[in-house]
C-alpha cells in the first residue's frame, strides 16, 4: 500500500496492481482542477513503474464520478475564452494520460457516472460496471458539448450512438452501456470485485512489453489505412520477435512452461 500526498485521490498498490481511487465521496467524486491535476500526476508516476502491470480506476463510495464539480462549473462560467482553453486542457491531459498508459487499465464502475467521467471510463482498456451504475452525457442540456471526452467516447460507442446520447443527454443504464460498447461487462454489485479480479488475472498472462506494444498498435492502426501502417506493422512484429520478452515467450511455449512474466498461480 502506498501513502501519497494527494488531497482528492488515493493510490493503493497491491503487488502488480495499482488502484487509483477518485476520493471525494461527499460530492460523489465530482472532479475539479485539483483532482484532475492529481490524477494526471499519479498516472504519469505509475506509468513509469515497471513493477505495476495493471491499473484499476474507481470511485470511493457509491458513485464512480458525478463529473464536473458544481463549484468548479460556477467558477469557469466566469472565465474568459483563454482561461477556458487552459482549464479544458486540464481534463484533456488527465484523460490522455490514462489512455496512453503502458499498463493495462480497468475502469471499476461502482456507481453513477456523469459527463466527463465517461471520458475516464472510455479511456480505459476495459470497463466493468455494477448493474446499478448508470451513465449520462448531460452537457447539451447546459448548452455545451462533451468536446474533450468525445475522441475517447466515440471510439467506444460509435457515431450512431454518439448522435443519440450526445444530442439528447438521456440516461444510459448499465445493460445499454454494455450493448453500445461503453463497458465490457456488467455484474451485480456484490460481484464487482470478483469480476475485476478476473480481468486482472487475464492480464497477468500477458507480456508487459507486448501489452504496451498492443495498445500503441491499436491506437495507430485504428485511425489509419492498411497502406499507411504496412511498414509499421511488419517492423513492429520483427522487433518484438527478437526482443527479450519475445524470445522468452517462444521459449516457454516450446518448453511447455509458463513465461517469466506470468504471475498467475
Amino acid at each position: 500500500m502506498t501513502t501519497d500526498p494527494y488531497q482528492t485521490i488515493e493510490v493503493v498498490e497491491k503487488g502488480p496492481v495499482a488502484e487509483v481511487i477518485l476520493s471525494r465521496p461527499e460530492v460523489r467524486n465530482a472532479f475539479d482542477e485539483i483532482l484532475l491535476g492529481e490524477l494526471n500526476r499519479a498516472l504519469q508516476s505509475i506509468g513509469g513503474e515497471k513493477r505495476i502491470r495493471i491499473v484499476v480506476l474507481t470511485g470511493k463510495g457509491e458513485a464512480f464520478s458525478a463529473g464536473a464539480d458544481l463549484n468548479w462549473m460556477r467558477k469557469v462560467a466566469g472565465y474568459t475564452y483563454e482561461q477556458n482553453v487552459s482549464d479544458a486542457k486540464t481534463l484533456a491531459d488527465a484523460i490522455q494520460a490514462l489512455y496512453s498508459m503502458p499498463q493495462a487499465t480497468i475502469a471499476r464502475v461502482n456507481g453513477p457516472s456523469i459527463g466527463g467521467a465517461l471520458g475516464l471510463i472510455a479511456a480505459c482498456d476495459i470497463a466493468v460496471a455494477s448493474r446499478e451504475a448508470f451513465f449520462a452525457l448531460r452537457e447539451v442540456r447546459l448548452g455545451i458539448v462533451p468536446a474533450v471526452i468525445s475522441p475517447y467516447v466515440i471510439r467506444k460507442i460509435g457515431e450512431r450512438n454518439a448522435r443519440d446520447y450526445f444530442l439528447t443527454g438521456r440516461r444510459i443504464d448499465a445493460d445499454t452501456a454494455l450493448e453500445i460498447g461503453l463497458v465490457n461487462e456488467v455484474v451485480e454489485t456484490l460481484d464487482l470485485d470478483d469480476a475485476v479480479d478476473g480481468w486482472i488475472k487475464r492480464f497477468q498472462h500477458s507480456g508487459p512489453e507486448a501489452v504496451k506494444a498492443c495498445k500503441e498498435l491499436i491506437a495507430k492502426v485504428s485511425g489509419s489505412s492498411i497502406d499507411e501502417v504496412k511498414d509499421y506493422t511488419t517492423d513492429l512484429i520483427a522487433q518484438l520477435r527478437v526482443s527479450d520478452e519475445g524470445k522468452e515467450g517462444f521459449a516457454s511455449f516450446f518448453e511447455k512452461r509458463k513465461p517469466e512474466w506470468d504471475l498467475e498461480e
